[in-house]
């Protein structure tokens, strides 16, 4: 049955209160009854989603995401530490359910797996691979309506970067043709950076700094979007048939910027001028080629996403789904607000790990 509009519902609500009296009680406990049929008809069309990763730094942005926007939520994670009880607790208040286990007990990925309709997955860099698991256990389930496997990065299979960079893409490469063989419903997502940690590393917001490094000769566009929105434009995707076995690339027009662009729109807003120390391409590539592993891997994500500008390398043709096209009701961050809210109070980061 299709869903009434609560709008028409109230309407309907109203016309019955005006009719005559000895009617209006019993007209009123039907529609009442079925308003409530309604919204639970409404409840049960919501995919139930599970998510992987979910105390880490994307992770948790993900569930509070899948919550808002009405789904039944449950996440996978590793046994609870007490550096995680405190988050754990706060997604079983969002009324989320805990899943406890690794990703090498195949039996028990599958018997919560075939509990859920879509499997969103926010597993970090180090974990990549072992989303073969998953996908595994996701052909076993043979219910799951659609995989979204951790990306949230550069489009990987329309760029090339530094070996150390490269070696990760190439990962997240293995990952979708694996997800492709296996025959499973999939959306793919390269929401290129996150806008709130790139603002930090680069701004350094909640320390005030007066200087600021400049990667190359800072004019190279990048994507910066704002981790919510990455959440929310994932969720969305996750459950629009638009989306089955395609990519989605999150570039909005209001999140494309340069070094140049970020430094000179917060000394604006700041009032301050910042002491600019740049550091040229030669040098990057010379430290992401010398540095020990993995200390290798942050200078030559930098070279590819702020000097050589690979995020804007490409154009997108008519066949691509991009995010704010997609979903232009959706009200995305735009780096301008997101920098108006670092003036005030910064967003909380997380150092990325990649081993």
């Amino acid at each position: 049955m299709k869903p009434c509009p609560s709008g028409r519902i109230n309407h309907q609500l109203r016309a019955v209160l005006s009719s005559k009296e000895e009617k209006e009680e019993t007209h009123f406990f039907w529609y009442s009854r079925k308003m409530r049929e309604e919204e639970t008809a409404m409840a049960a069309a919501k995919s139930k989603i599970l998510i992987f990763g979910a105390t880490g730094y994307l992770g948790k942005y993900m569930v509070k995401a899948s919550r808002a926007l009405g789904h039944p939520t449950s996440v996978y994670v590793r046994p609870i530490t007490p550096s995680k009880a405190e988050l754990v607790h706060e997604f079983e208040s969002m009324e989320v359910e805990v899943f406890q286990g690794h990703l090498d007990e195949h039996e028990k990925l599958v018997s919560v797996i075939k509990q859920v309709d879509v499997v969103i997955s926010a597993l970090a860099v180090p974990q990549h691979l072992d989303q073969l698991k998953i996908i595994d256990a996701i052909k076993e389930a043979s219910n799951i309506k659609r995989f979204v496997p951790s990306e949230y990065g550069n489009e990987v299979d329309r760029i090339h970067a530094l070996p150390p960079f490269e070696r990760l893409l190439e990962n997240k490469r293995k990952v979708r043709r694996a997800t492709e063989a296996a025959g499973i419903p999939y959306t793919f997502v390269s929401a290129n950076s996150f806008s709130a940690y790139f603002v930090d590393f680069i701004l350094h917001p909640h320390e005030k700094k007066e200087e600021v490094t400049i990667f190359g000769d800072g004019k190279a566009k990048a994507v910066l979007n704002y981790e919510e929105d990455v959440a929310a434009y994932t969720v969305m995707a996750a459950n629009d048939p638009r989306t089955l076995n395609r990519l989605i690339i999150y570039r909005p027009p209001g999140n494309i910027v340069t070094q140049l662009d970020l430094v000179s729109s917060w000394e604006k807003k700041t009032g301050r001028t910042l002491n600019k120390t740049h550091i040229p391409e030669e040098e990057i590539i010379k430290l992401s080629e010398t540095l020990p592993h993995p200390d290798n891997i942050p200078l030559a994500v930098i070279h590819n996403i702020f000097v050589k500008g690979d995020q804007m390398s490409f154009d997108l043709g008519e066949d691509d789904l991009e995010a704010s096209a997609l979903y232009p009701d959706y009200d995305y961050t735009s780096v301008d607000r997101l920098l108006d809210i670092c003036t005030v109070k910064p967003p909380q980061t997380k150092l990325a790990a990649f081993a």
